[in-house]
Formats: C-alpha cells, structure tokens, sequence
C-alpha cells in the first residue's frame, strides 16, 4: 500500500434489504466508491440526507462490513485487521452517542480507559476544546446544548490520539457560531498531522476542505478541490430576482431556451441553452408577466451549483 495514504477504498458498494408493508426492497445504499485520502488532509463527503455518507462512515469505522470492495486504513485491511483500525481512528457518529446520565468529565474518563490511556497523556490534543466545555465537567451529557454535545464528542474521539479522525456531520444542528468555532478546532487539528475525514450536507462548508467528493444515491459524482470542481463548471451561470419570486420560479422554468433553474435564497440561479439569447429580452418577458423589480446579473458558481449541474447530467 501507498504510505502517503491514510485511507482507500476501492469499488466499496453496500445494500440493505428494506421491509416495506407489500415486499422486502433492495436499497443500494453505496455503489462502487472508491478514493484515497491522503495522510494529514481535511477530506469532505458533502451531499444530501440520504446519499450514503453515513453507510460510508460506518463503513470505515469497521461498524458494518461492505458487501464489496477493499477498504485500507493506515495501510491496514479493514477486514482482517479492524481491531488493530479501531485502535488508530477517533469516530464521532451524525448522532450524540455518549452516555447521557454521566458528566462531562465522567465521560471522558470512561473513554481514556476504554483505549486505556489517561486524559493527562494526550490533553495537549483536546486542550483547547476541553477548555470550552471544562466549566460545564460535572454537568451531565444530556443537559448540554447542541455545540457543547459536539465539543464533548471531539475531545471522546481525539483522547486516545487517532491517527485518522472519522467525523459524521459533525456540525448538524448547531448554531452558525458553534459550526465557525467547530472549523476552527479542524484548522489546528490538522497542524497535529491527524487525518480527517468528515461529511456534511452543508454545501457552504465544502470550501474549507482540501478536497472534496460529491456524493448522490450512493455514488460519487466528482473527487476535486472546491476551487477545481467550481472552475470546471462549464456554464454561464445568472441569478434572478423579482418581487415574487415563487412565481418567478415557475415562469423561468417555462421559458423554453432556460436550461436550468432552481431556487438559492433569496434569487433564481439559471443557465441557458443558447448563450446569445439577449438577456434584456428575458427581462421584458418577465416584466410582461407581471414580474417588478426584476433584477439579472451574472454570479460565479457555487459548489451548490455545481452539484446541482452534476446530478442533472446523469438523470
């Protein structure tokens, strides 16, 4: 195996058998993965619920085994060698699962003891994380906030000094200063040399990775840097806005030389079929349905639009 890779996966697929009122469905969960993370980077699977990061994660964590595929952790067969992995990688699951009733302190002692270390032997890693959350020790898990959760989860998975960090969306459900807060521990975990891997369905977070995989259905779209993937959108890209933009959706997806349209915020991001088409012709016809203040402007790609652009090439 390549030392300079920490993890790789190669045609990784895994389906459930899902019971439903009628018949028993065949869910394909993952398809035919493969990547390499290089040792020491911010990796990022960025994607909607339900495309398979969570599968993936579990995966990695030796938690459940592929039905297809190689998996090399650290150089490590997943398969012959998962006690040895669980030993080298720190894994904080989508949800909280540490225990609820005990406190802080409490359990990140269970932890250190279960790796068998000592809290004192690797604080230098969790220091100022701990510190964070250290007024709040006796405080029970289950009485903290959102980000106080997350904190704690960190300092559980990085007490025993792994190797490779496995991170299930981290930052769901926090609010945006504790998701700022959360990426700036990431930034100096990485000057330890630990590898990270995580995954988010927040698209806006995919820019603070060094590279990133595109996942849909279970199959990865496109493995790039954040500033490759943008610069390789092939499109002119225009945002529109007017007065009532929920009628404006619906009459720019009628117009027959608009190629794609879909909602960001508070504008309509499209494309066009035919770049020559005038766009003072496009905003006559708005305002001749009705359509004030009418607003167009050319944007530059974000990887939001640029996953959107992916998924509409392979449907």
């Amino acid at each position: 195996m390549d030392n300079n890779f920490a993890i790789t996966c190669q045609s990784v697929s895994k389906r459930y058998v899902k019971n439903t009122p009628f018949e028993k469905v065949n869910v394909k969960a993952l398809e035919n993965i493969s990547f390499d993370v290089r040792s020491g980077e911010l990796f990022g699977i960025i994607g909607p619920d339900g495309a398979g990061k969570t599968t993936l994660f579990r995966v990695l964590a030796t938690l459940i085994l592929p039905d297809s595929g190689t998996v090399f952790i650290e150089g490590k067969d997943l398969i012959k060698d998962f006690k040895t992995i669980r030993q080298e990688i720190g894994y904080m699951p989508e949800r909280f699962s540490l225990y609820q009733d005990l406190t802080v302190e409490e359990n990140l002692n269970v932890f250190a003891k279960l790796f068998k270390t000592t809290i004192e032997e690797n604080y230098y890693l969790i220091e100022n994380i701990y510190m964070q959350i250290e007024p709040f020790k006796n405080r029970r898990a289950g009485k903290l906030s959102g980000g106080m959760k997350q904190k704690l989860a960190l300092c559980c998975a990085l007490i025993h000094k792994p190797k490779v960090l496995l991170l299930d969306e981290p930052t769901r459900g926090v609010d945006p200063v504790s998701r700022k807060e959360f990426w700036d521990i990431l930034k100096k975990l990485k000057e330890q040399n630990i590898t990270i891997i995580l995954s988010t369905s927040y698209m806006d977070e995919a820019k603070l990775c060094e590279r990133i995989a595109l996942i849909q259905n279970g199959s990865f779209l496109k493995i790039d840097s954040p500033e490759n993937i943008i610069n390789q959108f092939k499109h002119k890209l225009w945002s529109v806005s007017s007065d009532d933009m929920s009628k404006l959706l619906n009459d720019l997806r009628k117009i027959s030389y608009i190629r794609t349209c879909f909602p960001f915020g508070d504008s309509h991001h499209i494309t066009l079929k035919n770049y020559r088409r005038n766009l003072n012709e496009l905003k006559a016809e708005l305002e001749k349905n009705g359509h004030t203040s009418v607003e167009i402007k050319k944007i530059k790609a974000s990887i939001e639009d640029c996953f959107m652009d992916l998924v509409l090439n392979i449907k």
